[in-house]
């Protein structure tokens, strides 16, 4: 990032290190921004009011309140200056990650008590869905901002504090916290830059299926989503649903390998006791003897709270995918993490059972309310991003037939006989 200097002469060193952090282009950008809203302000172009800035970054409430009264280092004067605007963009979105984490959990603390208590932090969430969800769907599910709310809130450590009449979030708990919902901290890390909050939310294809079959909602897939890309955000295609296409292995590995092709996909699975989890694999499911993947793959419970599992560099056992394979050393299913017949999620072959232990591979716990699972439903979405199906054709014509029959080479690794084949 080349320096700059402003044109703005100043004596507070705040400033003067936030001006560093911009090239001249992006300052000659701040001040034209800083113009717009103060003339919208209409206060001679020399400060932006809490009305103004509250609108132009879409935030109102308690949440717009505390950006506020931050960005203005809490004067209490209403005043939004040009510097003010400088050091709180240098500070939040250029800042190192610490300052840029300490920043948003002061955020947090809407009530500006000195506290993040669990009052503030419902209040936050309920805003964030607000903002998120609001111009994605005219008619909301009854209930549906109360339970999801409710699942962010349930993946944080509160504690009992002396002089505080509620539980509350540390700063560690709070970096704990988002490292769990990294949806969380992608939204409250760009308030200050707006753009439509329905680019952070997967687009659902689901290929005329009744929705109301379906488990993944928009506010699931935004919680997945957090810890993706943004080009794995264009659209996630539905390829196999258990009450569909039947709980067949055979029938999930033609859907997702047909309409996917060597895409990532998404695994979703609702238990018999109605807990909701599942994981994200970042290559296709084909028939291995031995655990593959990479290190993009992830965990994550959906309900009845919310978090993602990412993994910890313990060990490479991130995908397995095994079929018809006599040994009891290879177990028949699918599954992600852990070590065999000791996953930390697993499907047998039959789709009718599974299981769920902690695991180190994800540094994630049981993901259901037992270790035994009997899935209710399963269902798997194929990750679609530009240029895909450009570039599937393009791959299809390269390469030898081995590269093309990948299960075929999976078993002659195994017999020792791939090498001589080539």
């Amino acid at each position: 990032m080349g320096s700059a200097q402003s044109s703005s002469s100043s004596s507070d060193p705040r400033f003067n290190s936030a001006c560093r952090s911009f090239t001249q282009k992006e300052l000659e950008d701040l001040k034209s921004l800083f113009t717009s809203l103060a003339a919208q302000s209409q206060t001679n172009s020399k400060f932006i009011t809490p009305p103004v800035f509250k609108a132009f970054i879409g935030i109102d409430g308690p949440l717009g309140d505390r950006l506020f009264d931050l960005v203005t280092h809490e004067r209490k004067d209403q005043k939004l200056t040009f510097q003010d605007l400088v050091i709180a963009k240098g500070t939040y979105e250029k800042g190192a990650k610490d300052e840029i984490e300490e920043f948003i959990y002061r955020l947090l603390d809407v009530s500006g008590d000195g506290i993040v208590g669990r009052s503030d932090l419902e209040s936050v969430v309920n805003t964030m869905l607000n903002y998120v969800f609001s111009k994605q769907c005219s008619e909301p599910d009854a209930g549906s901002q109360q339970e999801i709310a409710q699942i962010f809130l349930n993946a944080v450590n509160f504690n009992k504090h002396d002089g505080h009449a509620e539980s509350s979030m540390t700063f560690d708990d709070f970096k704990t916290w988002c490292t769990l919902l990294p949806s969380v901290k992608k939204f409250l890390g760009s308030l200050m830059d707006p753009s439509d909050p329905g680019s952070q939310v997967p687009q659902l294809d689901l290929d005329n299926t009744n929705r109301s079959l379906v488990l993944l909602r928009k506010e699931y897939a935004w919680i997945i989503g957090g810890a993706l890309a943004q080009h794995e955000l264009d659209e996630w295609k539905l390829l196999y649903h258990s009450a569909i296409h039947g709980q067949s292995f055979n029938t999930f590995l033609g859907k997702t390998s047909n309409g996917n092709g060597d895409g990532p996909t998404v695994l979703v699975i609702k238990d018999k006791e109605g807990y909701i989890y599942g994981g994200y694999a970042s290559q296709p499911w084909e028939r291995h003897g031995d655990f593959y993947g990479d290190m993009k793959s992830f965990l994550f419970q959906l309900y009845p709270k919310a978090s993602i599992f990412r993994p910890t560099g313990a060990n490479h056992n991130l995908q397995w995918c095994a079929v018809n394979f006599s040994s009891d050393s290879i177990p028949n299913g699918i599954g992600f993490g852990g070590r065999v017949n000791h996953f930390g999620l697993f499907l047998s072959a039959n789709f009718d059972r599974g299981h769920t232990f902690e695991c180190t591979t994800f540094g994630s716990p049981c993901l259901a309310k037992t270790s035994q699972i009997c899935p209710e439903v399963i269902e798997c979405w194929g990750i679609s991003t530009k240029g895909t199906k450009e570039e599937r054709s393009d791959e299809a014509l390269k390469g030898t037939v081995l590269e093309r029959f990948k299960e075929d080479r999976h078993m002659l690794n195994m017999v020792g006989l791939a090498n001589s084949s080539e």
